[in-house]
């Protein structure tokens, strides 16, 4: 994404809320994120409606920068909708959503907001299984447009430290040449999350991530993310309660749109509104 198409996401005045000062004075160059008030995602009042049904209700939502969070909720609570809305899927109705301090995610399309530094991994693995572990990642790095040359081609060394080190944070640095498509479920779940941060996202997505997994590639899995906070900020769906225990931090309930509850998992689980809607079904 261009220099000049990001700062078409602040003009006219538009910013994030709390932000102080005009915009007009801010200089938004290629790659920058803006996190002067810590908070790398901004939902404010995001409504959406599909054929009169309300998907999300006036939602509000703040993500710190670096912060793990997950997201629970009974299905049909808005928890796709939202993630849809983040990354340029589906446009609100009405409401903003910012990107650090001053990238409008509504005036950007879904390649603009990938680029940005967003990235989304849904509950099914998508990798290229023909090929080896780190020929994936190698694909994923260089899907990048700012990497001029032809797949496949000499790794600078740079390159092959950087596949390197994301094959060691995953723990596949002993599958690296293995074709993808023999992994096992959750092998695959990782190697596609290697592929996101080979793009080097700020923000991750992360919608179900554990399903299928067996126990303990769970266990790894949070132990992934968990390494994975501070250097990124984690969106989490999820509906296993053992594993957004283990991930720790804070959890926001969402229902029929909007947010029903917020704080640490205990706290949620004493909520009486949230027993009666979700956790005591």
């Amino acid at each position: 994404m261009s220099t000049e198409t990001i700062e078409r996401s602040i003009e006219d005045g538009a910013q994030a809320p709390g932000h102080r000062g005009s915009p007009s004075h801010h200089v938004v160059v290629e790659g920058a994120l803006d996190l002067s008030h810590n908070v790398i995602l901004y939902l404010e009042d995001i409504s959406v409606s599909f054929d009169g049904f309300k998907a999300l209700n006036k939602l509000s939502l703040a993500i710190d920068a670096g912060e793990l969070r997950c997201i629970i909720g009974p299905n049909g609570a808005g928890k796709t909708t939202m993630m849809d809305v983040i990354t340029g899927k589906t446009r609100p109705d009405e409401g903003k959503a910012f990107f650090g301090q001053t990238i409008d995610l509504t005036r950007l399309t879904e390649p603009e907001i990938a680029h940005a530094g967003i990235g989304r991994k849904f509950q099914k693995p998508t990798i290229f299984g023909d090929h080896t572990v780190f020929e994936n990642l190698e694909l994923a790095m260089k899907a990048d447009k700012r990497v001029r040359r032809t797949l496949f081609a000499s790794l600078r060394d740079e390159d092959r430290d950087r596949i390197q080190a994301v094959l060691k944070r995953i723990r596949l640095e002993t599958q690296a040449d293995r074709i993808a498509g023999l992994l096992s479920h959750g092998q695959k779940q990782w190697l596609e999350i290697g592929m996101l941060l080979m793009q080097e996202p700020r923000l991750l997505l992360l919608d179900e991530p554990v399903a299928g997994m067996t126990d303990e590639e769970t266990e790894r899995t949070a132990e992934l993310f968990v390494s994975l906070a501070g250097s990124h900020s984690l969106v989490v769906v999820e509906h296993d309660m053992s594993f957004v225990e283990a991930l720790g931090g804070k959890v926001t309930v969402l229902h029929e749109g909007s947010v029903l509850a917020e704080g640490d998992l205990a706290t949620v689980q004493e909520d009486s509104r949230v027993i009666e809607v979700y956790l005591g079904r």
